[in-house]
């Protein structure tokens, strides 16, 4: 399997420049170089092999080659049909359905979104492993950016930091909320006797979420809502504050007599590509249980 390589044409800017400095000012970081240096990977200047103290000069063609990536030994490649809505040499987005874990875990050691992927790289002879972006509890549907190699996933964090990764989710909460719009801004902290649960608290970190009321319904509210950090469970945490919870979801006090799980869907994903260098936005339509609660529950 090829390595992930990328590729640079030194221009008039960075004549004279040190190839360390260059590849910090894009975005390669220390943790990088060490692993090109220790782990298998290289640097090249018109194919001849050379090391972060090469003085560059115009017209030379760097080449970056990235060490291969290997997967977790307890993941295993999985078949399963993945609703990939994006795909290029460097990052895919997944619809993903509800019921479906993203990573693996104690409880869900396989059957999960990143086994998936893994099988999927394997077809395509991509030697990486799976790194997610945005990921989304067991029970969430919607859009998931997936980074194709550890140096894309590093990029993307860092654009996730300066809020050019964004996501718009839509969702069913229990009772009418009032106000057409509005934001809650309150410290999520992990609940004392749960390793799972988070709650709204003093000590907590800072989280906040935008809403926008979509439509008011009989006894529900759908939503709009956009996240201005990214807390675990930061959504579903929120509307429990303001006493709505989502439909379906029992552990924030949620109620399953009309859906089966949390009626929460992570509807559209933006995202500033590092290499296309231009904005992405992609959009997943309202799944059926969501839609079928909609429709039930217009007055």
């Amino acid at each position: 399997m090829p390595p992930f390589t990328l590729t640079f044409l030194i221009d008039e800017q960075h004549d004279g420049k040190l190839l360390r400095q260059f590849l910090q000012e894009n975005g390669i970081s220390r943790t990088a170089l060490t692993d090109i240096k220790f782990h298998g990977g290289a640097l090249y200047v018109d194919g001849r092999p050379v090391t972060v103290r090469h003085v560059l000069r115009a017209g030379e063609m760097l080449t970056v080659a990235f060490p291969p990536e290997r997967a977790s030994d307890w993941m295993a490649p999985e078949a399963m049909p993945l609703h990939i809505v994006y795909e290029d040499d460097y990052v895919l987005v997944v619809n993903k359905p509800a019921g479906l874990a993203t990573i693996p875990s104690r409880h869900h050691p396989g059957g999960t979104l990143a086994n998936g992927l893994l099988h999927h790289y394997r077809q395509q002879q991509l030697d990486s492993t799976v790194h997610i972006v945005t990921r989304l509890d067991r029970d969430t549907s919607g859009l998931v950016l997936v980074a194709k190699h550890r140096h894309v996933h590093h990029l993307l964090s860092a654009l996730q930091q300066e809020g050019k990764v964004t996501r718009t989710y839509e969702a069913i909460c229990h009772g009418v909320i009032a106000e057409d719009e509005g934001t809650i801004d309150a410290p999520i902290g992990r609940q004392n006797d749960s390793i799972i649960a988070r709650e709204v608290r003093e000590d907590g970190k800072r989280a906040i979420t935008h809403f926008r009321v979509l439509e008011r319904l009989s006894g529900y509210t759908y939503v709009s809502l956009r996240l201005g950090t990214g807390r675990t469970h930061q959504i579903r945490v929120h509307l429990a504050y303001l006493g709505h919870p989502l439909a379906g979801d029992e552990l924030y006090g949620g109620r399953r007599e009309m859906i089966s799980r949390q009626a929460l869907h992570s509807r559209q994903l933006s995202f500033f590509h590092p290499f296309a260098q231009r904005l992405y936005t992609f959009a997943a339509p309202l799944p059926d249980d969501m839609a079928r609660l909609i429709k039930a529950m217009r007055p």
